[in-house]
This record gives structure tokens, sequence and C-alpha cells, in this order.
């Protein structure tokens, strides 16, 4: 049996600039850290002439063009695997939909399990690359390229979307105090709402196309903040980062009037007023993950608490998509 574990990820700076509807036009610039929650591929040879996919549902069928879960169709198209007599199980630390890049964590360590089992090795640019492949071009999805390249390569890493389609790829050069200081002060508290980030992005990629001058406007302003962020964790200021951070989420909700939701806005001033320094919702936004640079975590995490939500601690994933067991 071969087990590989995919990191998921946290944006830092620069979120929306990994889409190829701005960065083809313009280069996009991202922060993002992986966590230590995981996705989880186990494959396994099986005594059988099907081939087996256990996920949220299962499927027992005996070619690929049976198979109903689009990205494991078309991983096994991609790496030309002999599905016949495989089985393939995928389980998550975290739910679908919640903003933490589940699908590009799934891409590659599907990939990953694929090459592994076909006994090929696939360095981690070539994995992310392959990813976003299967995910942007072959299945059209209108998503950017941070979630595949962050599990591929993990750590506190900053990405350069440049519009010829390559990505410089380097860790961010803050200090290992100031990685744990960050790693301390993030908060991460679920609001109970999932929701597909397809749905979302697919208003910011089309406004993009369009030339939209408000759109291009935000992102242009999105990415430098970005830059600023860099330099406020460089010299470790995490204040400067939290404050950052604010002024990120209120430009970001101006993408698209299903970027948040009264509720959520309630939750997210209550926090500015009990600890937070700053904060956004994780990912394209509408739901999932509320996460927050605390000044006062035992405050913030008492007054979350008491309005339900539920905090997810973690730390920063160095490794990247990785096999544990072979």
């Amino acid at each position: 049996m071969i087990i590989i574990r995919s990191p998921l990820r946290i944006t830092l700076g620069g979120g929306g600039t990994d889409l190829p509807s701005y960065y083809r036009k313009h280069g996009g610039y991202l922060i993002a850290a992986a966590i230590d929650k995981y996705v989880y591929i186990a494959i396994n040879s099986a005594f059988t002439e099907d081939v087996i996919l256990k996920y949220s549902q299962y499927e027992r069928v005996k070619n690929i063009d049976e198979i109903n879960h689009r990205i494991f169709r078309e991983c096994l198209r991609e790496t030309g695997v002999k599905i016949n007599g495989l089985e393939i199980c995928s389980m998550a630390d975290m739910p679908h939909g919640t903003g933490l890049g589940s699908s590009g964590s799934f891409t590659t360590a599907l990939l990953k399990a694929l090459y592994t089992f076909d006994k090929k090795h696939i360095s981690a640019r070539s994995l992310a690359e392959c990813a976003v492949k299967i995910e942007i071009e072959k299945l059209g999805e209108p998503i950017g390229k941070q979630d595949q390249y962050i599990a591929a390569f993990g750590g506190v890493t900053q990405f350069e979307f440049l519009p010829d389609e390559r990505v410089e790829v380097s860790p961010l050069t803050a200090s290992k105090e100031t990685f744990y200081e960050l790693e301390d002060n993030l908060m991460l508290f679920f609001t109970g709402y999932s929701r597909s980030a397809s749905e979302i992005l697919s208003e910011q990629d089309s406004k993009s196309r369009q030339n939209d001058e408000a759109m291009t406007a935000n992102l242009h302003f999105i990415k430098e903040l970005s830059y600023k962020s860099k330099t406020a964790l460089d010299n470790g200021d995490l204040i400067e980062f939290g404050q950052l951070m604010n002024e990120h989420w209120e430009y970001k909700r101006k993408r698209s009037s299903n970027m948040s939701n009264p509720q959520i806005d309630s939750w997210y001033n209550l926090a500015l007023a009990n600890g937070a320094v700053g904060g956004k919702l994780i990912g394209a936004g509408g739901g999932g993950f509320l996460m927050f640079l605390a000044e006062d975590r035992a405050q913030l995490r008492k007054t979350m608490t008491n309005e339900g939500l539920q905090e997810v601690r973690f730390r920063f994933d160095f490794e990247g998509t990785k096999v544990i067991v072979q």
C-alpha cells in the first residue's frame, strides 16, 4: 500500500492575482503557507478487474471513461497507470469547500500516489504543473494556481505568477522567530458555511477577462498589499502584517457580492473589538474559515467560542506533498 499526504493552505497575501485571467496580463504575486492539515490518498492493488474509488462516494468501474469523479478520471488518464486491479481511497482532515485549497491538495496527492505506484519520480514543480494542467486546462475550473503549488512545495512560500506561465517559487525570508510568532498568533475559526470556490471565482475571472476596470484596479491593489505584507513579515512586524490583512479583506469584499454575508461581517467586527488586529476569510470567500492575527489570543478565542465558532489550531508544514507509507 502507498499513502500520500498533501497539505492544505492558508493565503497570507495576494489571493486572486494567481488566476490566469489576471496574471497573464499583469503578473501575479502571492504568499501562502502550507499547514499541518492534510488530504490523504491511499492506493493499493486489489484482486479484481475493476478500479475501486472511495471518497465521499463509492465507484467501481472497469474503464476510465465510466468514472464520475472528474479529477480521478483525468489524473488516471494523465499518468497512464493501468487501472484494473486498483483500489484508491481519499480522506481529509478538513471538509471540502472551506477555503483551504482542498481541491489542489487532493489533485497533487492523487498524482503523487499514481506516479509512486508506477515507480516514477516526480518533482514538486512538475507535480504542481501537472495538477494545474488537470484542474485549470483540462477541467476548465476558474481557479488560481496557488493551491497546487503550495501543496506541492509546502512551507511559507512566495510565488511570482508570470504572464508567460512561468512560476517563480521561493521561501519567505522572515526569521525563524517570526514564523514561530506567526504560527502562535494566527487563529482559524470555522464559520459553519461551505461553498464552491469555482462559483465565486467565476465572477472575478469573467470580469478580468473582460478587462473590467474596477476588478483590475482591485487586484492591482491586492498585489501591492501582498508586497507590503512580505516586507512586514521580513521585518518581523506582525502588527503591521495584521493591519494589512484587514485592509486586504476590505478590498477583497468588494470583488463579489457573494464574498461575505451579514453574519460573517458581524463575527469579523466582533473579533476586531476583542483581540484581533486584522483578518479575512480564507479562500475565495462566502464561507469556510475566518483567519485572524491576534494581539490577545485568550480574549479572541473566548469571544469566537462564545459565538459558536470552532477553532482549528495548526502549525506550518514545510514538507509539501510526500509519501508517508510505501
